[in-house]
C-alpha cells in the first residue's frame, strides 16, 4: 500500500522533531527530580561541613536524620558517629530506629564506639557487615568493667535484637549487646537463638557467654544438637561458660557423636566447665589424648573436680617437658585449683602469672586466673607476685583482681595505684573502683 505524501513528512519529520523536544526536556535543570538531587547535594555538602568543624553543630546534623531521602540520612549519621562523643547518643538513638537499615547499623555502632573508642574504623563499613561472611568470625571485644552503659542506649539495641526481617542489623545489635554486656538484653537474645538465621543465633550465642547471666543457660540447651557446626559448637561453649549443668547430658551425646574433631572438642571443654563428678573417667580417658586441645580440656576437667587421686596425672602433664604450651597451661591451672599455691619457682601459680606477658597465652593465663582469684588460698599468695611482675602483668593483675570484688584484695591494688608507672596506677584505681562495687547477682 502506498503512504500518502502527509505520512511521509509525518514520519520523516515530525517525529524527529519530537524526539529533539524530548532531548531538549531532559537537559531542562528545574524538573523536580532535578532540583530534589541538586537539594540533597547541598545538604550533604552542608553536613560535611558541619563535619569538618566549618560551620554548625551536633543539633543541626541531628536535624538532618529527619529528611526524607535516605542518602542524607546516611550522611548525617556517619558524620555524627565520626563527631562522637556523649552529645551523639541521644541522635544516634533516635537513628537505630530509622527504617532503614544501613541507618540503624551505622547508628548502632555509633553508639558502640562511644564507649569502646576505636570500635568503628574505616575498615568496618556498612557494606562489609551487609556480607553474609562478615558474621561468621567472632568479635571479642567488650567494654571494661568500669563503663556503665545508659539505659536508654540498653533499650534501644535491646529493641533491635528483634526488629523486623532484615538479619543483618538484628545481628549486629546482637554483637553490641554482647560487647556492651548488655544484661537486659539476655530476654531478647534467647528470643533470637530460636530465629532461623544462623549468623543472628551465632551473635545472641556468643553475646550471652560475654553477658554471662547463668541464668540464660537452659534455654539454649536445645543447640548443643543443632545440625549447623558453628552454632552447634558456640551453643556448646555457651552451656559450659554459663555453667548449665542441666544440659549435661546432651553435652556427653555430643562427645559420644561428634561429626568432627572441633564439635569433640568443643563438647568436652563444655563438659570440663560443668566439673560434673560422675565425669571423671570421661577426662581420664581424654588426658592421654594425643589431641592437644581434648587433653587440655580433660586436664582441665580434672583439676576442677580437686580429687587428690588425680594430683599425679596432673603433675606430671605439667612436668612433661615436650607438651604444648596448652597442656602446660590447663596442668597449672588443675594443680592451683587443687590447692598448690606456692609462689615459688617453677610454680603453676606463679606460671600462670608469668604467661600474662605472652601475646599468644595471655588470654588463656588470664581467664585461668579471673576463675582462681575467687578462692581464699589463691588470693592470700597472688599479691606476692607483685615485686617482680611488668608493666604488662601488672595492669592484668588489675583487672584479675577486680574481679573477685573481695575486700582482701584492696590494698595490693592500693599499692599498684602508687606505682610509678602512671598506667599501671590509673588501672589500679579503675579496678579498686569495679572491686568495691557489689558484685551483681547470678
Amino acid at each position: 500500500m502506498r503512504i500518502p505524501p502527509v505520512w511521509k513528512v509525518g514520519c520523516g519529520c515530525v517525529l524527529p522533531l519530537l524526539l529533539f523536544s524530548q532531548q531538549q526536556n531532559s537537559q531542562q535543570p528545574n524538573g523536580p527530580d532535578s532540583n530534589q538531587e541538586n537539594n540533597n547535594k547541598a545538604q550533604i555538602a552542608r553536613i560535611h561541613e558541619i563535619e569538618k568543624g566549618k560551620a554548625g553543630g551536633m543539633s543541626e546534623l541531628a536535624g538532618f536524620l529527619h529528611d526524607h531521602d535516605r542518602a542524607v540520612r546516611v550522611e548525617a549519621v556517619k558524620a555524627i558517629v565520626k563527631m562522637g562523643g556523649s552529645r551523639s547518643i541521644d541522635p544516634l538513638i533516635s537513628a537505630s530506629r530509622d527504617v532503614d537499615s544501613e541507618v540503624r547499623v551505622r547508628a548502632t555502632d555509633g553508639i558502640v564506639n562511644v564507649y569502646l573508642p576505636g570500635y568503628v574504623s574505616g575498615n568496618v563499613t556498612h557494606s562489609v557487615r551487609q556480607v553474609k561472611s562478615f558474621f561468621s568470625s567472632r568479635n571479642d571485644s567488650e567494654i571494661d568493667e568500669d563503663v556503665t552503659v545508659r539505659d536508654d542506649v540498653a533499650q534501644s539495641i535491646t529493641a533491635e535484637i528483634n526488629f523486623g526481617p532484615e538479619m543483618p542489623p538484628r545481628a549486629n545489635a546482637a554483637l553490641a549487646a554482647g560487647v556492651l554486656r548488655l544484661k537486659i538484653s539476655v530476654p531478647a537474645l534467647l528470643q533470637a537463638v530460636r530465629a532461623k538465621d544462623n549468623d543472628l543465633i551465632f551473635q545472641s550465642l556468643v553475646a550471652l557467654q560475654k553477658i554471662h547471666d547463668p541464668s540464660a543457660g537452659p534455654s539454649v540447651a536445645f543447640l548443643v544438637r543443632d545440625l549447623d557446626e558453628r552454632t552447634q559448637v558456640t551453643a556448646l561453649e555457651t552451656v559450659g561458660v554459663l555453667g548449665s549443668k542441666e544440659a549435661a547430658p546432651d553435652v556427653r551425646y555430643a562427645i559420644q557423636n561428634a561429626r568432627n574433631l572441633k564439635i569433640r572438642r568443643a563438647a568436652l571443654s563444655a563438659l570440663a566447665m560443668l566439673a560434673i563428678t560422675e565425669d571423671r573417667m570421661i577426662f581420664r580417658q581424654y588426658v592421654v589424648n594425643s589431641d592437644t586441645e581434648l587433653r587440655a580440656a580433660a586436664l582441665e576437667g580434672l583439676g576442677r573436680l580437686r580429687e587428690p587421686e588425680d594430683t599425679p596425672t596432673l603433675q606430671a602433664s605439667y612436668d612433661q617437658t615436650n607438651a604444648d604450651w596448652r597442656v602446660h597451661l590447663s596442668a597449672a591451672f588443675a594443680l592451683v585449683n587443687e590447692g598448690n599455691v606456692s609462689t615459688d619457682e617453677f610454680s603453676p601459680l606463679l606460671y600462670l602469672v608469668e604467661n600474662l606477658n605472652s601475646g599468644s597465652r595471655s588470654s588463656a593465663a588470664d581467664a585461668y586466673l579471673k576463675e582462681l582469684i575467687h578462692r581464699d588460698e589463691v588470693r592470700k599468695n597472688i599479691a606476692k607476685t607483685l615485686p617482680e611482675a611488668t608493666r604488662t602483668q601488672k595492669t592484668s593483675l588489675c583487672w584479675i583482681f577486680a574481679e573477685s570484688h573481695s575486700a582482701d584484695l584492696l590494698p595490693a591494688l592500693t599499692q599498684l595505684g602508687n606505682d610509678p608507672d602512671g598506667e599501671v596506677s590509673i588501672t589500679a584505681k579503675r579496678a579498686a573502683h569495679v572491686l568495691q562495687q557489689t558484685r551483681p547477682a547470678p
